[in-house]
């Protein structure tokens, strides 16, 4: 089943959104593979598009996958992320490295922002990372330069496992930067993609695999973004899918800051912890959530490049609980002092 789902994913001339109206006529993309195309109530380019039976390709990803240890799993499967199979442009193929949590066990919230982040804006998306992660929240990101790494690292000092979800295929490591701290991710959480392995990190792929990371979020925060931003993107996606928004303010006299501070203005909810974000979900998880008071704020000049020491063993799938027992570099000695939540948020409208 597996080969048709890779097919059918990868058939061009049909839209994203044309394949899920096929899947909901046919079933499944076996069915569409076995069946005449004029079977179907679909434009002529679609049935004309669906004579293509080649499964070369297919095959070829399918023992690529096999041979790299890439897992594959379609949108019907029941470990596919639910929160994102309710969107209207869920992909019908992730490919991934590691092990798939239960989405479903904890809040997962998307914590993104700037490349180009500040000290501060490294600081705080690390310490709210952290904290959510701490609290009983899971942290799900880009994998971009900045704020999203400081946030995945974040997550694994906590102890947490944490969700890449990347622009390129989950065998190619962008920015390179980032080999070790992806490799950690795969060891205590997992690496997620729409696009098949030795995918190369094209700029257009990047605005389409925000809506994964706010289609698996309960929420999404955005530490620090300017005018023009990827994490705006995420944003607008989360809205859309209607997800709840928020925001750690930012000074006004920095422009990197401009564009979460506008969404401020649109009434996403501002943050100035974790635990702000993560109590809105409390009653949703009984007993799962718990504020913690203290988070690491690290200081002096900010490394991206340090990863685990210790790691935990993934666990296998059926597993259901889960450690804390990751340990990361400080980097360059800097020093650790604890950091409590600030205020309350509102809720995001």
């Amino acid at each position: 089943m597996l080969l048709y789902w890779i097919w059918f994913a990868e058939l061009k001339n049909i839209s994203l959104l044309q394949k899920h109206r096929l899947l909901e006529q046919a079933g499944d993309p076996e069915t569409l593979y076995h069946s005449p195309a004029d079977r179907w109530d679909i434009p002529q380019k679609v049935k004309t598009a669906l004579q293509d039976k080649n499964l070369t390709y297919a095959q070829k990803l399918l023992a690529d996958c096999k041979s790299k240890g890439i897992g594959i799993l379609p949108v019907s499967d029941i470990a596919y992320p639910c929160r994102l199979r309710n969107t209207q442009d869920a992909p019908l193929v992730l490919y991934y490295k590691g092990v798939l949590p239960d989405w479903d066990s904890v809040p997962f919230i998307g914590v993104v922002g700037t490349r180009k982040a500040s000290v501060y804006g490294m600081q705080v998306a690390r310490r709210l990372a952290s904290q959510i992660t701490r609290s009983g929240g899971r942290i799900i990101s880009g994998g971009a330069a900045g704020a999203d790494t400081a946030a995945m690292l974040g997550g694994l000092e906590a102890g947490g496992s944490v969700v890449g979800v990347l622009g390129c295929g989950v065998d190619v490591v962008y920015p390179s930067s980032n080999k070790k701290l992806f490799a950690a991710v795969a060891e205590n959480g997992c690496l997620l993609s729409e696009y098949p392995p030795g995918t190369a990190p094209l700029s257009w792929n990047f605005p389409a695999r925000n809506r994964i990371i706010s289609g698996i979020s309960s929420g999404v925060l955005v530490v620090e973004a300017p005018d023009r931003s990827g994490a705006l993107i995420t944003a607008r996606y989360a809205m859309e899918q209607g997800r709840d928004v928020y925001v750690v303010p930012g000074n006004i006299d920095n422009a990197s800051c401009a564009g979460s501070n506008q969404l401020l203005q649109e009434g996403a909810a501002p943050v100035f912890s974790g635990w702000n974000v993560l109590e809105n979900y409390e009653f949703l998880y009984p007993g799962k959530l718990k504020k913690q008071r203290t988070a690491p704020l690290f200081t002096g000049e900010q490394s991206t490049s340090a990863v685990a020491q210790t790691v935990r063993k993934p666990e296998s799938k059926s597993e259901k609980t889960e450690t804390a027992s990751s340990k990361l570099k400080s980097p360059r000695g800097s020093s650790i002092f604890p950091v409590g939540p600030m205020s309350s948020a509102t809720n995001a409208s």
